[in-house]
């Protein structure tokens, strides 16, 4: 794994809602992700987690601070350089469902992700196959629409379509949530198998720290909006210095870890006590 940082965050601040509404969600958030490496986000529901990916792919304004992507600033950048960096940026959502278009096939969909502008399936479809073949999907999902699919098919094609223009960096918010424990086992593998082959360079939310230890190179805590806790992944876990760490880990059951080649252990966070103030998710 190189030692280049390919997407770095230094002091970010973001703010939600309007007026007297208005919440400072992200403070002062710094991150930075090497090439090729997978860096895991944890944090109990509030702590900031999912803005932070928002933010990073232009879903959210920044109120303060830098996103740097492979030496280009994101904050405050033309719709110009957004548009040819956003390719090379992918946001897998929670929810994949909402994401796809029930009017359009999949093959339509993935399509329109390799250009946007004449997405026409027959030119794009030898790379389309290949994409949605990557993910453990035949070629006979390509001309299927979304609602004959399974919660852990559709992940697998929300996948697909992050694959299909060749990113440099893959953002997962929360894949797994939604999905019940033997499906998320089998979107976890796929997940590793793909890194394997692939060097993908990956930001990975999540609320199962058994799974972020064994996925991720690095992990990251958030509490409210702040980074408590950040090093390396084994490090982290082995020997935490904040208390709100010990407290999440304390909170898996059986401090067991997720093995990818074995059944899922289900390892997620509860809500469990934090050092005041409130958070948003």
């Amino acid at each position: 794994m190189s030692d280049s940082a390919v997407l770095t965050i230094s002091n970010l601040d973001v703010d939600l809602g309007h007026g007297l509404s208005t919440a400072r969600v992200l403070a002062g958030m710094n991150l930075a992700v090497r090439r090729g490496g997978a860096v895991g986000i944890v944090g109990e529901s509030g702590s900031g987690k999912s803005t932070l990916a928002k933010t990073i792919v232009g879903i959210h304004r920044a109120a303060g601070g830098s996103i740097v992507f492979d030496g280009t600033e994101l904050t405050g950048a033309s719709r110009r350089t957004l548009g040819s960096l956003r390719r090379r940026l992918q946001y897998i959502p929670q929810d994949p469902f909402s994401s796809l278009d029930p009017r359009r096939t999949i093959g339509q969909t993935l399509a329109e992700a390799i250009d946007p502008v004449h997405a026409r399936l027959r030119r794009h479809r030898a790379a389309v196959v290949e994409a949605l073949t990557s993910v453990g999907l035949g070629e006979d999902a390509v001309d299927r629409f979304p609602h004959e699919f399974s919660g852990g098919q559709r992940q697998r094609i929300a996948i697909a379509r992050a694959l299909v223009v060749k990113p440099d960096v893959i953002i997962a918010d929360e894949i797994t949530s939604a999905l019940d424990v033997s499906t998320q086992a089998e979107i976890l593998r796929l997940l590793a198998r793909l890194r394997a082959e692939l060097g993908l360079t990956m930001l990975f939310i999540s609320h199962n720290l058994a799974v972020v230890e064994e996925l991720c190179d690095e992990v990251v805590v958030l509490l409210h909006g702040k980074v408590v806790e950040a090093g390396p992944t084994g490090d982290v876990f082995a020997a935490p210095r904040d208390p709100y760490t010990r407290t999440l880990l304390e909170s898996v059951p059986g401090g067991a870890a997720f093995d990818v080649t074995a059944p899922l252990v289900t390892a997620t966070l509860k809500t469990v006590p934090a050092r005041g103030g409130r958070g948003r998710h």
